[in-house]
């Protein structure tokens, strides 16, 4: 492994060697410094990127030589265990996490799902004890659920590099959907995929790098120049492949990872904008029904999940509000116990204050709602505030008048669903628009 790396070292610097032929130096430091902030990168990186793209065959293999190959490569790994996230204490993990703060809400033309107005699948892993491997899920390697410093809830640990994840619920996913997540690299993560497939009968575990019939499997990693690598898959046709360098995962901090599908089309959103968008990935014939996270064969990368939700994607908000005069939303999400909006709101707020705008007469009653964990008058006032940021985004950021907005707390006084599971408690926390 270390001849691999130190090639990839010359690789690299082979390729910045030849780009600063043709350009100043000082402004191959200033673009790199600009790609850093901006996730840009220029093009004399992206053929060095590419080459070591064609040069590594083991980020995505075939799919009749994958299995041996994993083994090989796993053999070469070093067993060293020792790393800044010691699994053996919550103590030490906290010491090596670092606190982020939470963005604010910032409007962007390229921030444009909208999550549907149903909840398919919701996994927070609340229901579970602390140590134990989620009761919920199947695995051929280890995991636990833990606390971490930096986020509130609860995390599944994912323990061990080329061990497969996969709830026992089996998805049925529609044309169009929004699966979400929260991942927190370690220190030494350096990267691993998780695939949305069709499951193949009789095969429930299955361990493979492309499992299933077919299906796409997506990279964040750190590693091979860093970002997003897509391989959509069936059978045994070519794979539809796209990549991006474009906002790619942060360690030891809070990554919201959306993926989007619609029809053959997949894009990705990371950090306040679109980070992929590959207009086919994947095949028509391919029936998701599956959701499965796999640790590659990196030891060390040992990141944690939580808050996984899967949404029908894109309603039409339109005629929800205007013709049948309510809308149900799970798009405008807000901080745990808080009423602060988080970014990824921004598609949902807009195609919402779009509606209002075309429709200068119409007025809308903006309804909080929570689940039932927690004091009943706590739930009442938090789904209140919810309201009124609502209403304040809505006129602040998007102009609509607040003399058209009126705002309404129902607490967990009205729920959708028994307050007895994550999923249902989901469904619960939600907010509703009310033509007035």
């Amino acid at each position: 492994m270390k001849r691999i790396f130190f090639l990839l070292s010359m690789i690299i610097v082979f390729s910045l060697n030849s780009h600063a032929q043709v350009v100043d130096p000082k402004e191959v430091a200033k673009q790199k410094s600009e790609d850093r902030a901006n996730n840009k990168i220029d093009e004399g990186i992206d053929a060095g990127l590419n080459k070591i793209e064609e040069g590594i065959g083991s980020l995505f293999k075939k799919k009749k030589d994958k299995k041996s190959e994993n083994v090989e490569e796993t053999e070469e790994m070093n067993e060293d265990n020792d790393n800044s996230f010691d699994e053996s204490s919550d103590e030490t993990e906290n010491e090596s996490l670092q606190v982020t703060q939470t963005p604010q809400l910032q409007s962007s033309t390229q921030y444009d799902f909208v999550p549907g107005d149903q909840v398919l699948y919701f996994e927070d892993f609340s229901q579970d004890a602390i140590g134990d491997f989620p009761a919920l899920w199947a695995s051929n390697s280890s995991g636990e659920v833990k606390t971490i410093n930096i986020a509130p809830g609860q995390w599944f640990h994912l323990d061990a590099g080329g061990g497969t994840y996969l709830p026992l619920t089996n998805i049925n996913f529609p044309e169009n959907f929004i699966l979400e997540f929260d991942l927190v690299p370690n220190a030494d993560y350096e990267e691993f995929q998780f695939s949305i497939y069709e499951e193949e009968p009789g095969v429930e575990l299955n361990d493979e790098l492309y499992p299933g019939k077919g299906g796409v499997l997506i990279s964040p990693n750190t590693e091979y120049g860093g970002g997003w690598f897509a391989k959509g898959y069936y059978g045994d046709k070519d794979w539809l492949e796209g990549h991006s360098t474009k906002n790619p995962v942060m360690k030891e901090t809070v990554n919201h990872i959306i993926v989007w599908v619609q029809k053959r089309r997949l894009r990705i959103y990371h950090r306040g904008a679109k980070a992929l968008d590959v207009p086919i990935c994947i095949y028509p014939e391919t029936k998701f029904n599956r959701l499965r996270f796999f640790g590659w064969s990196a030891d060390d990368s040992k990141p944690y999940l939580s808050n996984i939700k899967i949404t029908t994607a894109a309603p039409d908000t339109r005629s929800k509000l205007l013709t049948e005069g309510k809308l149900v939303t799970y798009g405008i999400t807000f901080d745990v116990n808080k009423a602060n909006i988080k970014p990824e709101s921004y598609g949902t707020l807009k195609s919402i204050a779009d509606v209002l705008k075309e429709n200068t007469n119409v007025k809308v009653k903006i309804v909080g709602h929570t689940d039932s964990d927690g004091d009943d008058a706590m739930n009442l006032d938090l789904s209140k505030r919810r309201a009124e940021s609502v209403k304040n985004e809505l006129s602040k950021t998007f102009g609509i008048d607040a003399a058209r907005l009126e705002t309404e707390g129902a607490g967990e006084s009205s729920p959708l669903a028994p307050n007895d599971t994550p999923e249902n408690k989901a469904r619960n926390r939600r907010v509703e628009f009310i033509k007035q």
